[in-house]
């Protein structure tokens, strides 16, 4: 059994097609048929059944595709630790965080980084808080931001790293757009634009609208920052946004007020498996962060 095997078969088994397996391999489509049908040999048993034109995993080759990620993983993890042992300022590193955080904060906090450890590569992935989560625990990331922070996880360990004040979007032309600060209750006969199931400031949203006596009517929903500002922008209704949302240059912008009844925040954290232990350039780059928000919140620059 060849690794180059244990490759194409894991690339097969996630696209489900030959063709497309070895298009994104960029090898002949003959030659993963082949070492497919050699490792199937090899095993004895078939790990693909046609389902239509797509090839879909046996039961058996369901069960052997988890040890193969498993192992490709493992392997890939010892290959970056010898090169890092070899030269610790190089390396990558896997990060995810959330798409709130996408716009400003992660381009700003790796070109900093980048000027201490400039040869250091990094391999990125957005998603939800269920998804963060789950791509910390198999091993998909080193390092994921996630809001809010998880406090009682026993899988995964970490920093909250800040609190971040959440504010009130309105449509420019808003009666309430002039005003400094409003309380939340006055937005209660509002349609609102929310975030959809499964990301982590819709939630946060919600209950501080049960705090303030009331249940959110929902006008539409969505899965980017953008999408939210822009539909508010446009006059599709209200919602709530962290400041860090607002970092962009779309000339469509909603008017953004201070909430004061209640006062809404999100903790944001950056957190990484329990059980694992970090690579040498990840655990630098948490030292480096962890430095980061500190000088960030006492306004000095980092490394002061």
């Amino acid at each position: 059994m060849e690794l180059r095997q244990l490759q194409y078969f894991l690339k097969v088994a996630q696209k489900e097609h030959v063709t497309r397996a070895a298009e994104e391999l960029h090898v002949a489509q003959s030659a993963v048929s082949r070492q497919i049908h050699q490792l199937e040999q090899e095993l004895g048993v078939d790990i693909f059944m046609q389902k239509g034109r797509n090839l879909q995993l046996t039961p058996v080759g369901q069960l052997f595709c988890k040890k193969v990620e498993s192992i490709l993983k493992e392997l890939e993890h010892s290959v970056n630790e010898v090169h890092e042992f070899l030269d610790p300022e190089r390396g990558e590193i896997r990060i995810g965080f959330p798409h709130s955080l996408g716009t400003h904060l992660i381009p700003t906090i790796v070109a900093d980084f980048r000027k201490y450890y400039p040869h250091v590569k990094f391999r990125f992935k957005q998603g939800s808080y269920p998804s963060l989560i789950k791509d910390v625990l198999s091993g998909e990331v080193d390092l994921t931001f996630i809001s809010p922070f998880p406090e009682n996880d026993e899988h995964v360990s970490g920093d909250i790293v800040m609190t971040e004040e959440l504010f009130a979007i309105l449509p420019q032309n808003h009666r309430l757009a002039g005003e400094s600060e409003i309380r939340l209750e006055q937005l209660q006969k509002e349609k609102f634009v929310l975030f959809s199931q499964g990301y982590s400031l819709r939630p946060i949203v919600w209950q501080a609208c049960l705090q303030a006596g009331f249940q959110p009517q929902i006008a539409f929903e969505g899965g980017e920052t953008d999408t939210i500002r822009g539909l508010v922008a446009a006059g599709m209704g209200v919602s709530l946004l962290p400041e860090m949302a607002f970092y962009q240059t779309n000339p469509l912008q909603p008017a953004q007020v201070k909430v004061v009844e209640p006062a809404v925040t999100r903790t944001v954290g950056l957190i990484y498996r329990t059980d694992s232990k970090l690579p040498l350039v990840a655990r630098s780059f948490r030292t480096f962060l962890i430095s980061y928000f500190k000088a960030r919140q006492n306004n000095t620059p980092v490394g002061s």
